[in-house]
């Protein structure tokens, strides 16, 4: 399975479904199903600057857990990737960088996980039977 890791709390913001663009500064051909990876490191200081530029730009979201409570150093989610741009309408898009466009993410159950730089490949037996049945079931009940 693929998978990208993901600073905090960007990584909450896609899995949860208010964030639909991924900034880069490499393009990719990917396109399908991506495992979200919460990347170890976020220091208060850069989850504060965050905030604060969220607020300032109206989409900071009322229900971003605080500070103490994101998850670090593991999978959080899924989204699927299906595009990738230099110029799109959205909110979250950044200027110079390149978009991954993103549908139909979730959240799944953290697993602690060590993250690597780029897209990294996980074996497919790393989830539990219980936690791939959770995660497909959540997809399927966003497409019905």
């Amino acid at each position: 399975m693929p998978a990208l890791s993901i600073r905090q709390p960007w990584a909450w913001l896609i899995v949860n479904g208010h964030k639909d663009i991924e900034n880069r500064d490499w393009p990719t051909n990917f396109r399908g199903r991506l495992l979200i990876h919460a990347g170890l490191t976020m220091t208060r200081a850069y989850y504060d600057q965050v905030v604060q530029e969220l607020d300032g730009m109206g989409l900071l979201p009322a229900d971003l857990p605080a500070f103490e409570d994101l998850q670090r150093g593991g999978f959080v989610g899924w989204t699927h990737v299906v595009g990738c741009v230099q110029e799109s309408s959205s909110k979250w898009k950044q200027e110079g960088s390149w978009g991954f466009v993103l549908r139909d993410s979730r959240p799944i159950p953290f697993h602690p996980w060590k993250g690597k730089l780029q897209f990294f490949n996980v074996p497919n037996d790393v989830f539990s039977g219980e936690e791939q049945r959770l995660a497909h079931v959540k997809e399927e009940r966003a497409t019905t």
